[in-house]
């Protein structure tokens, strides 16, 4: 009669419903420490972003020497150029789209990977790009930049939502900024890739016809292929990367799957999927374009989207058209085009050189210190105060930039000012609203809309270099060569005025739980469950889930 007390006892106190074997299994999460596993996650994620803008920023230089090879040391045309740097662009839109959407449907798990397989063919296809009588080596360039744009345009979501989904509430912004400063590491290595590639070409370069380059010609491919490499050696751990909980739980409605996978990964690293025990499903919100309409249609989830959308369009209208400056910028500094040696393949090596190491001296003097100032400050400043500094003081720089551009650049003084200035623009870019426009979508949302609306927001952004890049590059001859640069500068300091009020739209995540965020009721989350009572232990490596493995309640037997 005792030993059937204690098992009722037993069962009284381990039975719980399905909604609190959730909070519990999220508790777990949001309050894990930092583990080898959060640390890989950031690495595995963070090599894609490296690919990501090893092979945007590796297209520069490459642009200039198909210019030479395919225009016997000449250059591309003003289209040509264009369509060469922004097929990928264009292709990001339309994956960042595609890949949000996918993740929130399909999986981020199954998703992931797909996008560095992308990424891989579409950077090989450039390398080994062919021309011939029949087709231009342009339009064949165009059209795999193009699929290579769609696998990072599917980088964005997928990377951001997994790592912010396994992340614990206190460390969240840290591992997703890790994860996007891996893009100044990308930046970096191109142009340190480069300069050896060049230097180690020099004799070749020097000696070989403008006629027959060949030499320029494997150095550009050379710079691009090797993109490959850091992308091949993390693909089968994005293959091999567990489905985050938190889609398991509120998507594919499995809370017995996924509080067995938090136990699991937090101190393992590994999972285990058992469809044959672990098939209970849940009653969660489900992802309806009627739902996304109800829930988006509320002002105070709407505003949400707008803020994260439009702060990132204007902040990359400003990004990726800070680049028509890169010329000025490394003349200025000694890094310019070299026209007074000798012979023509000899300015063509200082050239290529030249724009390869100032590049470097650009990375490391704006790009990837901004980063690391808000990896350090964006869990205990906030995401919105990083936002908001980033935004006014870039609105200031462009100001003084743009109203007083002539003035400037009229002395030599006022030329390294100018080099000052435009290296600040790229420090509070990135210790700003380019580290927190990618962070917030990422935490704001609910999960069965977090990839989508991560997706859309990312898109919005790339609309906006797409309209840098065409626009700008179009509007910036007016007058004359550079003569509307000025101009545009003033422009920007418009849009980095408008991303001051559409953060005002935003939340301030720091701390905070996904849940919280996402502005719905966790109360009665799980509203009806088929899902029969379960045992909710003190969570071990070696523990158990489920009532039927409890040895507390197999003794009834």
């Amino acid at each position: 009669m005792s030993q059937q007390f204690e098992v009722e006892k037993a069962r009284a106190e381990a039975v719980v419903s399905a909604g609190e074997r959730r909070r519990a299994a999220l508790a777990e999460v949001d309050e894990a420490k930092f583990s080898w596993f959060h640390a890989k996650a950031c690495i595995v994620a963070g090599v894609g972003f490296f690919t990501d803008a090893y092979d945007i920023f590796s297209i520069s230089i490459a642009a200039t020497m198909i210019g030479y090879v395919y225009h016997n040391g000449g250059s591309n045309t003003t289209n040509q150029d264009l369509g060469i740097k922004v097929a990928h662009s264009i292709g990001t839109f339309f994956g960042q789209l595609l890949f949000g959407w996918l993740a929130d449907h399909v999986g981020r798990k199954r998703m992931y990977g797909i996008e560095l397989m992308i990424i891989i063919v579409g950077t090989l296809g450039q390398a080994v790009a062919g021309h011939a009588a029949g087709i231009s080596i342009y339009g064949v360039m165009i059209m795999w930049r193009f699929i290579m744009g769609m696998g990072i345009g599917g980088d964005y979501p997928l990377s951001a939502v997994i790592t912010s989904e396994f992340a614990a509430r206190r460390i969240r912004g840290r591992m997703m900024t890790a994860v996007f400063a891996s893009q100044g590491w990308g930046n970096l290595a191109s142009a340190i890739v480069s300069v050896i590639c060049v230097t180690a070409f020099k004799s070749q370069i020097h000696s070989q016809p403008l006629t027959n380059m060949k030499a320029v010609d494997q150095v550009w491919r050379l710079i691009i292929g090797i993109g490959c490499v850091p992308a091949t050696v993390a693909l089968y751990f994005r293959l091999t990367i567990p489905e985050t909980p938190r889609y398991t739980m509120d998507i594919e409605r499995n809370i017995k799957q996924a509080s067995q996978d938090v136990d699991t990964y937090l101190t393992s690293g590994t999972y285990v999927t058992d469809p044959i025990h672990n098939n209970e499903r849940a009653e969660l919100p489900k992802a309806s374009w009627p739902d996304f309409i109800r829930h988006f249609g509320q002002w105070q989830n709407g505003k949400v989207l707008l803020g994260t959308a439009w702060s990132w369009f204007a902040l990359d209208i400003a990004f990726y058209g800070l680049g028509l400056n890169s010329t000025t910028i490394l003349t200025t500094i000694g890094f310019g085009s070299s026209t007074a040696l000798p012979t023509k393949q000899e300015n063509i090596y200082q050239t290529l050189h030249n724009a390869a190491v100032g590049n470097i001296i650009l990375a490391v003097g704006g790009l990837i210190p901004g980063y690391y100032f808000s990896f350090l400050l964006i869990d205990s400043w906030g995401r919105k105060p990083i936002q908001f500094m980033g935004f006014s003081i870039l609105t200031a720089i462009f100001v003084v930039m743009g109203f007083g551009y002539d003035k400037i650049l009229s002395t030599g003084s006022g030329k390294k000012a100018f080099v000052f200035l435009y290296c600040m623009a790229n420090l509070f870019q990135n210790f700003g609203p380019n580290t927190t426009t990618f962070v917030i979508p990422g935490e704001a949302f609910p999960t069965r809309y977090r990839s989508t609306a991560h997706g859309i927001s990312a898109a919005s952004g790339k609309l906006g270099a797409i309209v840098a890049q065409v626009g700008f590059s179009r509007l910036i001859n007016i007058g004359g060569k550079n003569k509307f640069l000025k101009h545009i500068l003033e422009i920007f300091a418009l849009f980095m005025l408008t991303g001051i009020f559409s953060t005002m739209l935003l939340p301030e995540t720091k701390g905070r739980t996904l849940e919280d965020l996402s502005q719905e009721s966790q109360d009665h989350f799980v509203q009806d469950t088929n899902v029969g009572t379960a045992t909710l232990q003190k969570r071990s490596g070696s523990e158990t889930h489920s009532d039927e493995e409890d040895p507390r309640l197999a003794a009834q037997a």
